[in-house]
């Protein structure tokens, strides 16, 4: 049993804290900007609450966090009552944020200089990995630190890698974007195709999903996505502050990434035709309008 903080009760944050407390056995403190979501966390879990990040952080052997993007992750960081102000030297703060490889070097910077380690594990899996304890996590950071977190994060966490120094985590969840992208454009162009074509959707996904094309997305998104049904996973305006990572770190890098511009660019009009909050396979509704 550790002593641990988290920070955050999203979608993701709340069910991957409470497997930290209800899987993981650990002692285990939240903070969340909405009180009232960090009590309903408490009262469910049999947990406790603090009312900064600095207070939750304090006396913990590892902080865990999962907020929005690099804003609210400098906030709760190193802003005022942030959680590195209360962080014991030899502690390790986990950042499950998908957020830049640039503020992940920066805050590894940081902590170095406070005594303490940090790790960016951004996860994959969207909220069904999530509540069931599933995830795929991405880690970057200094082989010690990591051999200490991987047991913990194992409690929400079917698959821990590290992939390197600080950064690597985020840069490979950079990957996972940009190959997700593809691969819905690529499956709702597929559907599209085959309608037009006069198939039986059905069919044709049943026998294909056997051979090459077969894929995660192809598995657990083309009925719904064929019923014209777009609330099963994660929302396009996420998706497009993900691309924007990966596209600003491709002008750094000098990657050429033609497909995830047009991915993105594609999302873009399915917000303005009302599905910013619609999942990620609604790609299609762009071809079917």
């Amino acid at each position: 049993m550790a002593k641990v903080a988290f920070l955050g009760l999203g979608v993701m944050g709340f069910p991957m804290a409470g497997h930290l407390m209800a899987k993981g056995g650990h002692d285990v403190t939240v903070f969340n900007r909405s009180t009232a979501k960090a009590q309903a966390w408490a009262e469910k879990f049999r947990g406790k609450t603090a009312s900064t990040p600095q207070a939750a952080a304090e006396g913990q052997d590892f902080v865990m966090c999962c907020v929005g993007n690099d804003h609210d992750l400098r906030a709760v960081t190193t802003g005022a009552g942030g959680a590195f102000a209360g962080m014991k030297a030899g502690a390790v703060f986990v950042d499950h944020t998908t957020a830049s490889a640039e503020v992940a070097r920066e805050l590894d910077a940081e902590a170095a200089k406070r005594g303490f380690n940090f790790i960016d594990a951004p996860v994959s899996g969207g909220q069904a990995g999530a509540e069931n304890g599933a995830l795929t996590v991405m880690c970057g950071g200094s082989p010690d630190a990591y051999a200490k977190a991987e047991p913990v994060i194992a409690a929400y966490a079917r698959m821990c890698k590290l992939l390197g120094t600080a950064g690597s985590g985020q840069l490979t969840k950079m990957v996972n974007q940009i190959c997700i992208a593809g691969l819905v454009e690529g499956l709702s162009e597929g559907i599209h195709f085959a309608k037009k074509a006069g198939l039986d959707v059905h069919a044709v996904i049943d026998t294909i999903s056997k051979g090459a094309a077969q894929s995660w997305q192809m598995e657990n998104r083309y009925k719904t996505m064929n019923d014209g049904k777009f609330d099963f996973g994660f929302a396009v305006e996420w998706m497009r502050k993900d691309l924007s990572i990966c596209l600003a770190e491709a002008r750094r890098n000098g990657a050429s990434l033609p497909v995830t511009a047009l991915c993105d660019a594609f999302y873009a009009e399915v917000e303005k035709m009302g599905g910013k909050r619609w999942d990620t396979s609604s790609l299609l509704a762009r071809l079917e309008r």
